[in-house]
């Protein structure tokens, strides 16, 4: 049985009167799989998070999610809707993702959206604001919030619509201890849970608690290293190659149970 959900084959994407971003790419990521993207500044993380997500599509090579082939064609209207249900997107910046007058229509967006009934929209807010505790924000506007709030608004306006497949960029920017902590606590109920987790975090500490899977990203905009988690992270000399790290660089595994 093909488990394979994303394909990239000998990709290439650049941005307008830009240098590649990405060139001859290739990576494959498969059903269940909690991935992190690794690397310095401007090796083309983000970019990556955004060709999966279905938010740029690459100028050549081939891409496939699914078992589909993925393009410009395929990534308009009806076709585009399905793919974002099953594909979810969290920005680094929150405040990007937010744009409705309160919690409550920013949660109801996807599902209205999708054609559900009103009230079964309504039950379904109630249901994910009670998951991630955020009951008590549901009339506040989003702006209002600080930024722990806003990032918890802005997964639950995710996962209200149940995708197979969630992508993060930088999830734990701007969070405080305590959010951290529980946004890892909720990345590996979700792992655990079966859903697919792909994301790109500077915060190497966290790594090990989320991903089992660990691919580096060198500022030549090509994978390094493609290994599991605590294996890529002991090797402190090719972390350094990559400008991700300094000499001084060491883990403090911290315990979540």
């Amino acid at each position: 049985m093909n488990t394979t959900i994303f394909k990239l084959e000998d990709l290439t994407f650049s941005y307008p009167m830009g240098e590649p971003v990405l060139s001859d790419f290739s990576l494959s990521i498969d059903k269940g799989q909690r991935v992190c993207i690794l690397g310095a500044n401007g090796c083309g993380k983000s970019t990556l998070l955004k060709i999966l997500a279905g938010l740029l599509v690459p100028q050549s090579g081939d891409f496939s999610a699914f078992g589909n082939k993925i393009n410009a064609a395929a990534l308009k209207k009806d076709a585009a809707r399905s793919y974002h249900r099953r594909v979810g997107y969290i920005f680094q910046d929150s405040d990007v993702q937010l744009f409705s007058s309160n919690v409550r229509e920013e949660l109801a967006f996807g599902p209205l959206q999708l054609g559900l009934p009103k009230d079964q929209v309504l039950s379904k807010v109630d249901d994910m604001a009670g998951q991630l505790g955020i009951e008590k924000l549901l009339d506040k506007p989003p702006y209002h919030l600080s930024g722990g709030e806003k990032k918890k608004v802005a997964i639950a306006s995710v996962l209200i619509t149940d995708p197979e497949v969630l992508i993060l960029d930088e999830p734990t920017n701007d969070l405080d201890p305590r959010s951290q902590t529980w946004l890892l606590k909720l990345l590996r109920g979700l792992g655990a849970e079966g859903k697919t987790l792909i994301f790109a975090t500077h915060n190497l500490e966290l790594v090990p608690h989320v991903a089992d899977r660990a691919v580096l990203f060198g500022e030549d905009h090509r994978i390094h290293a493609d290994q599991p988690v605590r294996q890529l992270l002991s090797d402190t000399a090719m972390l350094q190659r990559v400008n991700l790290v300094d000499e001084h660089f060491h883990t403090h595994p911290w315990d979540f149970e």
